[in-house]
């Protein structure tokens, strides 16, 4: 069968051009409309992580200290410590002392050494900052028994202890007492006893702290008045500062037993250096 030509007109020819650039022009807009949907959509399901950032870790800063006798004189091997930490050291034979990235807070320090009275202190390290201390040791009077004690530490403080519990003067609370309460902070204990009210007591810095004041003696701790009587707390024969934060006692499983006198005349006469006119808190840590 013969091929029969197709005859276009020009019109024609230009009808069909004008469609087709018609179309391009609709899909190029088209895919411009699309591609910024298409990348929100993106963005929406997957939004841009961020790096991970940690917490800024506690700043650090360092106590550096000297201890000297009544005549200035540098004491050696003193064994400076920070209670509720495994931070200490043994100052030198100039008497100095330094602890280094110290993080920042509050914290009470003791400094022992034979033929010394012990002395404590409530610090508060700054961060970034250098603590600058300077001790007094006072000379103790000691007098040492003919016969050689063989028993360890522990045996002779719970001796002790279970000595002056027997005479039945004073509150005491055992190390039986405080694992069968377990109770989480240690001034918690001090509720037990009968003498004793726990008050909030601002500090130099207008914090307020936790203080054992004497029911016996008197109800506030706010003034240096007649009401003001705030107990003496002592821990392992180490007298605490006066209106003692109670919040930097050694915690509740490092203490082997507590012994509260609620006056001075039930004090046993053995801690007699220390302040007891409003009664005495004796903390017997535990050891090993």
């Amino acid at each position: 069968m013969p091929a029969w030509p197709v005859y276009i007109s020009a019109m024609t020819l230009d009808a069909l051009r004008m469609t087709r650039h018609h179309t391009l022009l609709a899909l190029a807009l088209a895919a411009a409309l699309v591609a910024p949907c298409a990348a929100l959509h993106a963005q929406w399901a997957q939004p841009p992580r961020s790096p991970t950032t940690q917490a800024p870790a506690r700043a650090a800063g360092v106590i550096d200290g000297t201890v000297t006798d009544t005549l200035l004189k540098p004491v050696g091997f003193a064994e400076v410590k920070i209670l509720r930490t495994d931070i200490s050291v043994e100052t030198n034979s100039a008497g100095r002392f330094r602890f280094t990235e110290v993080p920042a807070g509050q914290y009470l320090l003791i400094v022992r050494r034979i033929g010394f009275r012990p002395i404590s202190s409530v610090i508060q390290v700054g961060a970034r900052d250098t603590l600058r201390l300077s001790f007094l040791m006072e000379p103790a009077l000691q007098t040492l028994d003919k016969v050689v004690v063989t028993e360890d530490r522990r045996s002779i403080k719970l001796r002790d202890f279970e000595a002056r519990r027997a005479q039945g003067v004073g509150f005491f609370i055992t190390q039986d007492q405080i694992e069968k309460r377990n109770l989480p902070v240690s001034a918690d204990y001090l509720r037990m006893a009968p003498s004793i009210s726990l008050a909030p007591s601002p500090n130099a810095s207008g914090i307020s702290e936790l203080v054992a004041i004497s029911k016996r003696e008197g109800g506030s701790v706010f003034g240096e008045g007649a009401m003001a009587c705030a107990m003496q707390v002592v821990v392992d024969g180490v007298p605490m500062p006066r209106r003692f934060p109670l919040e930097l006692l050694p915690t509740p499983r490092e203490i082997m037993g507590f012994e509260i006198y609620s006056g001075a005349a039930t004090v046993p006469p053995q801690f007699s250096g220390a302040d007891r006119r409003c009664g005495m808190i004796l903390v017997w840590t535990r050891d090993g």
